[in-house]
């Protein structure tokens, strides 16, 4: 086990969490006292055996140090050209591989994990009816408890940026897991004013519209700045194209972003075509609801001809292998990634709910994307380890309209950093790092995570919370539900 410390003029001290705890570390009230603002401390994390900074020129540093300061990113480089570089607290990242902190571009937090893996796979997509049953009955305090075991699980596997679509029904109680996990997140309300088949509240248009502003003015720039609010309309084939524009309008008019599902079935496409006389992505550009602001989720059913009115548009989208291949989707065979990415569109990496994908964890993403392709096109060079890996950092940051914040170890940018401990032996041999990291690695190597300049997994251990007490907790929740709703998914294989 290693301990990172602080070192100061005396020798090795205490860490500055111990030292507050008893009295001896100087607190921010001390200064507000004298009205003083606190200094930013400073952190370097030396000596990593690589850093993957992802930046303009992909570079890989080896022996390399980052120094952070305060939220920011202050220097990077190699470890004797920041010796000199004084800080508060130096931890020691030999053996470590660091990268920024992982985007996931569609991830519903706020319900799944409290009845996790209790659809059968033969269920098929009739499991979606059963997921909004569940989630409606939810309670703030449960839908707290269950948002902050995703989070935790996220986070403890590298994921410090992500978008939940709007499923979260108390944001308002909900916040507090965002405040306490130090996790980057974009939010909303998914709304929809059309008969669904999924069981969603279907509200009037202005009821929709008003909904929708509403949320973005009231959560919008949270937890300084690391919550945003977007517009987030369910999907085009359960909203008006009133509600459509509103709601671009509204990501216009506070500059922010807009996200649909965009996972169009064949009947939705034939309909579209018999309706319109375009296909869904035509039609949707002539109503202006596409744009620089606007991320698609899912991005299965287009053709070619919507791809170049994607990119003509400057609309991002984001992929979710993880669910498409366990629904049984044929991503691989119908999907457009790789015309998409050649189409120069800014496509990121999402892992969905988890009780349809089952897992949040962004290696594992990585992995699914960087092979899929490969096999279904029967072409080696498809989707390389390095684009994928984009494509969970800076282009996932693109895709987020977060890339001068986040994606990429610069300096200027936020302190978002992921430690590896290459000390195990899904790393070895190590002479490639990104093959590794793609190929090998997944989140149980994840040593250390830092969000917005804050330290919040250490040595493996979420700092924020008591893991083992909230599995307990939101297992209880759990078998509550159910009980609640009576639903029941026996096992093919007796229990006894």
């Amino acid at each position: 086990m290693r301990r990172a410390v602080l070192v100061g003029v005396q020798g090795i001290i205490p860490h500055p969490h111990d030292l507050l705890a008893a009295g001896l570390w100087p607190a921010a009230s001390d200064y507000e006292q004298r009205g003083e603002k606190m200094p930013d401390a400073t952190v370097k994390f030396e000596g990593a055996r690589y850093v993957i900074t992802m930046d303009l020129q992909r570079r890989i540093i080896s022996n390399g140090s980052v120094v952070v300061q305060g939220q920011r990113i202050l220097h990077v480089g190699k470890s004797e050209e920041l010796s000199h570089v004084q800080v508060d607290r130096v931890v020691d990242a030999s053996d470590m591989v660091i990268t920024p902190g992982f985007c996931n571009g569609h991830m519903h937090i706020s319900y799944a994990h409290a009845t996790r893996g209790i659809f059968p796979d033969d269920l098929g997509s009739d499991y979606l009816p059963n997921v909004f049953k569940l989630q409606a009955i939810m309670t703030e305090e449960e839908e707290y408890y269950t948002s902050l075991l995703a989070i935790t699980e996220l986070l403890k596997y590298g994921t410090t940026t992500f978008m939940d679509p709007g499923s979260t029904k108390y944001i308002d109680h909900c916040i507090e897991a965002y405040r306490q996990t130090g996790c980057r997140i974009i939010t909303g309300v998914h709304v929809t004013d059309k008969p669904n088949p999924l069981g969603l509240p279907v509200s009037t248009t202005a009821d929709a519209i008003e909904t929708v502003e509403v949320a973005i003015k009231k959560f919008n720039g949270q937890l300084d700045g690391r919550v945003s609010a977007w517009a987030m309309p369910f999907a085009p084939s359960m909203c008006s194209d009133e509600l459509l524009r509103g709601c671009k309008f509204l990501a216009d008019k506070y500059g922010t972003g807009m996200t649909l599902h965009y996972n169009n079935s064949q009947n939705y496409i034939d309909a579209s075509v018999k309706e319109t006389g375009m296909l869904p992505s035509q039609y949707l550009e002539k109503i202006g609801v596409l744009g620089e602001n606007v991320t698609l989720a899912h991005m299965l059913g287009q053709d070619m001809s919507e791809v170049q009115v994607l990119a003509r548009t400057g609309s991002r989208a984001v992929v979710v292998p993880t669910a498409a291949v366990k629904g049984g989707a044929g991503m691989a065979y119908t999907g457009l990634l790789p015309e998409m990415l050649a189409a120069g569109m800014a496509v990121g990496l999402g892992t969905d709910a988890g009780n349809n994908s089952n897992l949040l964890e962004t290696n594992r993403a990585m992995y699914l994307i960087a092979v899929l392709y490969k096999d279904a096109r029967q072409d080696p060079k498809s989707i390389p380890a390095e684009t994928a890996l984009e494509m969970a950092t800076i282009r996932g940051a693109e895709a987020l309209g977060l890339s001068n914040e986040v994606g990429s170890i610069e300096v200027g940018k936020k302190a978002d950093l992921v430690l590896y401990d290459t000390r195990s032996a899904e790393w070895q041999t190590l002479f490639n790092p990104v093959n590794n990291l793609v190929y090998n690695a997944d989140g149980r190597s994840v040593h250390t995570v830092m969000v917005d300049g804050k330290i919040m997994v250490e040595d493996h251990e979420p700092l924020f919370v008591n893991e083992w007490e909230l599995i307990q907790k939101v297992q209880g929740i759990g078998e509550d539900m159910l009980a609640r709703t009576g639903l029941s998914f026996q096992s093919r294989w007796p229990i006894v």
